[in-house]
């Protein structure tokens, strides 16, 4: 029951803080060109498997609550792009980082080799939110938004305009923010 509770508060928190990261900065974050700070929280989901439905659901509610409106298309597929991206982030995670604390690059032993497969490993783990997101959004967005005449040009620039973007925020702001949560500890005694 206390594990039940202490996941549907974090999933909430971490719902909530998304929602506080995207509507005030609504200009910026939706549309071919955005740079949504949100989704660096989604870093969280390679720390605690919370973050899955937190991210899902604060991303859902951001897209209703979207000032420009972009309809049920962005809503309904925005959101499950957020959902398997932060589903992947948690696999790759238990698959390439383990479920022991890898925070210090270099994982307790010594070498640069080690040290940088261990990096390695972080980017990867953290990458799908840069490719499902870049993927799913920048090849339907075009087609929602109004007034615009969608060529095959424009949605490859679309995809690599959101791939972009996504990894700016993800790696230069999401990745400090991970790497010190994991030093941290916050999560370790959640498990699955």
């Amino acid at each position: 029951m206390k594990r039940s509770v202490q996941f549907l508060t974090r999933s909430a928190v971490i719902a909530a803080a998304y929602l506080v990261l995207t509507l005030p900065l609504a200009q910026i974050a939706f549309g071919p060109i955005q740079f949504r700070l949100a989704e660096a929280l989604t870093v969280l989901a390679a720390i605690t498997p919370s973050a899955i439905p937190g991210l899902f659901v604060g991303c859902l509610i951001s897209n209703l609550m979207n000032p420009q409106n972009l309809g049920p298309v962005d809503i309904v597929f925005g959101s499950l792009a957020t959902l398997l991206a932060a589903w992947l982030t948690w696999q790759m995670n238990v698959k390439l980082l383990g479920r022991q604390d890898q925070s210090q690059p270099g994982g307790g032993k010594t070498g640069r080799i080690r040290q940088t497969s261990i990096w390695f490993r972080h980017l990867v783990v953290l990458s799908p939110a840069v490719w499902v997101n870049a993927i799913v959004v920048g090849f339907y967005l075009p087609w929602i938004i109004p007034d615009l005449t969608v060529t095959a040009g424009f949605r490859i620039w679309t995809i690599a305009s959101i791939f972009l973007s996504q990894s700016v925020v993800i790696y230069l702001i999401g990745l400090p923010v991970y790497l010190a949560l994991k030093k941290m500890r916050l999560f370790v005694a959640e498990d699955v």
